[in-house]
């Protein structure tokens, strides 16, 4: 089958809907396959000569006629079978190769295979006379300019032994170029967390399906260029558990005959007296989507500043408004993104409670679309069931209730600490589902998306974003977006719409990048193709 190129990029070729597994529900397939009757060593025959291939003909293109050797790093298992037939079909392919010369095939091999599949083709390799190293100080007297890294696969999910460590050590002190089988070794599997180190990667072919642990958490920092190659077709038993979109969100055309009333009318709420400038990027985000109206409640201390960088903007002074006032309000316009800049103190807290209580109150009878939770509204979220800060909301939140946390504030809504969501985001975001319902963002290197039980990776952005008031944008935008689309715009397409923006404002570079500068970059993501 032909491969799937899958560049962690905004060029990527775009192939929609990608599925993304588990390492277990990986495993589980083959064994379905095997027990129809295939030969696991036939498979492990058929994905080393794919990547052999493949790797034949970018190093045929790309050091073609230089003289150079390629060193293969073998483990024990499964993915170390893989490497000695790589090494064995790279040999063949060379030999062939009539204007190429020079080229040494050779393998490192501290350990002895430890499966079947795995001695036979370390075996077939012996028997092609592929030099084999067995001992570490030998590399000394090794010059490679290619490692392939098949030290560890899909099933290591533990820390490394300390010599272990040292071995991906050592393979990442090498120069060179440097490819990974299925996945960079010492890479998690399924959280894209290393364990503590592992391979960093220019180029990994992913065998099978998509794993999450070359997508998600660290990942990025070891994968590089990231190529998935089919191997056998998929059966009715399996089951994805997340899905990543390569190709980017294209809005449609609008009618000639439209007026600001059919693009939404979008309600930003926060702005402490000390933290104006987060309400005033969310309402520029927004605005920049293509709302068609937009009013700004907060202190009045700000307003000023808002008209003069966006007269276009409505605003409203938060301590002026009455209950009543406030619940009128929330009839008249259709989503809501609240708590950006709002503060932690007791003017917040009851700003808080006029809130939620308007937004249930009002719910019932209303046409909100979706209400969009940032920020300090999160803070207090966290803080909705303690006796003393009784918040006028029931659990589960419906759906339309769409949480932005990052990593430390969905920490804080879980009970834990950042580092615990970090090492394990995919249940971090089903757990804030889980308990407090609605559809949840967290937000971070490839943000994790979760609205309908549909898991969304994205696939786009870049560590340029990671910079103060680049949530507050997010939030702009969703809330921009669902009130011009409502259901017709997902939250994925959302998220990968800002993360698209942050590419276009990273392309000259991603240090400096300001979340202010991000309105320009939206207005052409949103009018892209």
């Amino acid at each position: 089958m032909d491969a799937i190129d899958l560049k962690m990029t905004s060029t990527m070729n775009p192939r929609l809907a990608q599925p993304i597994y588990t390492a277990q529900t990986i495993q589980a397939w083959e064994q379905r396959w095997f027990a129809q009757g295939n030969s696991s060593y036939g498979l492990m025959q058929q994905a080393a000569w794919l990547m052999a291939v493949k790797i034949f003909n970018r190093l045929n293109t790309d050091y073609c006629n230089q003289h150079h050797n390629i060193l293969l790093w073998c483990g024990r298992g499964n993915n170390a079978g893989d490497g000695y037939l790589i090494a064995t079909y790279l040999s063949e392919l060379f030999e062939n190769k009539k204007n190429v010369t020079a080229i040494r095939i050779m393998i490192f091999a501290p350990q002895a295979p430890s499966t079947p599949d795995a001695v036979r083709a370390r075996q077939t390799a012996l028997d092609a006379k592929i030099p084999l190293i067995d001992e570490i100080e030998q590399l000394k007297h090794v010059q490679a300019q290619v490692h392939i890294d098949a030290l560890f696969g899909i099933g290591l999910t533990r820390m490394l032994s300390q010599s272990n460590q040292d071995l991906i050590a050592l393979f990442n002190a090498q120069s060179g170029y440097k490819i990974s089988v299925d996945l960079p070794s010492g890479l998690h599997p399924d959280t894209g967390q290393a364990m503590p180190i592992a391979v960093r990667a220019d180029w990994t072919l992913c065998l099978l399906g998509l794993k999450l642990g070359v997508l998600i958490g660290q990942a990025k920092a070891y994968v590089g260029e990231l190529q998935c190659i089919d191997l056998i077709p998929r059966d009715h038993a399996l089951e994805s558990v997340a899905q990543i979109d390569f190709a980017p969100p294209h809005l449609p055309k609008r009618s000639p005959f439209a007026h600001k009333g059919d693009f939404g009318h979008v309600l930003v709420v926060g702005g402490h007296a000390s933290m104006g400038g987060a309400v005033i990027m969310a309402a520029e985000s927004a605005m920049a989507t293509g709302a068609g109206k937009l009013t700004v409640l907060c202190h009045g201390k700000h307003h000023a500043a808002i008209l003069a960088r966006s007269p276009n903007i409505m605003v409203l002074d938060i301590d002026l408004l009455t209950k009543d006032q406030l619940h009128q309000l929330l009839s008249q316009v259709d989503t809501v993104c609240f708590g950006m800049g709002l503060g932690r103190d007791d003017w917040a807290k009851q700003h808080v409670q006029n809130m939620f209580d308007g937004l249930f109150t009002q719910n019932n009878r209303s046409k909100l679309k979706d209400i969009v939770l940032d920020a300090d509204a999160l803070w207090w979220l966290a803080e909705w069931n303690t006796p003393c800060f009784p918040l006028p909301l029931h659990l589960p939140l419906p759906p339309h209730f769409i949480m932005t946390p990052h990593s430390a504030e969905a920490g804080r809504l879980l009970g834990c600490t950042a580092t615990e969501i970090e090492a394990d985001r995919v249940k971090a975001i089903q757990d804030l589902h889980q308990r407090y319902g609605g559809a949840w963002v967290l937000k971070g290197a490839a943000s994790l998306s979760l609205a309908q039980d549909r898991l969304n990776v994205c696939a786009f952005g870049n560590a340029g974003m990671a910079t103060a008031g680049m949530g507050d944008v997010l939030a702009g935008m969703i809330a921009g977006l669902k009130a011009q689309f409502s259901d017709d715009i997902t939250l994925a397409e959302v998220v990968a719409l800002h993360a698209l923006a942050g590419d276009i404002l990273a392309e000259h570079g991603e240090r400096g990048l300001q979340a202010h500068q991000m309105k320009a970059a939206i207005y052409q993501v949103v009018n892209a193709g």
